[in-house]
């Protein structure tokens, strides 16, 4: 049976706190921004590191909620 690698986002000194909802946060915005920028050559791949990242940081109601609201155009962040 294989081996299973466990990884979560990499420390980011922008985030030295132990609250990391900032970092969740952030990390959600940058794949989405990435998704986004990249979607017109069609090579989101390089965006699932940011992918890995916010679904290892963010609970998962939040990513449910802020999913809904860039769905109905009220998502706060800046996209």
């Amino acid at each position: 049976m294989a081996e299973i690698e466990l990884k979560t986002a990499p420390a980011d000194f922008r985030f030295p706190t132990t609250n990391q909802t900032r970092h969740c946060f952030t990390r959600y915005v940058e794949y989405h921004r990435c998704v986004n920028e990249k979607a017109k050559g069609d090579e989101t791949a390089d965006c699932e590191k940011f992918a890995k990242y916010y679904r290892s940081l963010c609970p998962g109601e939040w990513v449910e909620k802020w999913n809904e609201q860039r769905e109905n155009g009220t998502f706060a962040g800046p996209l």
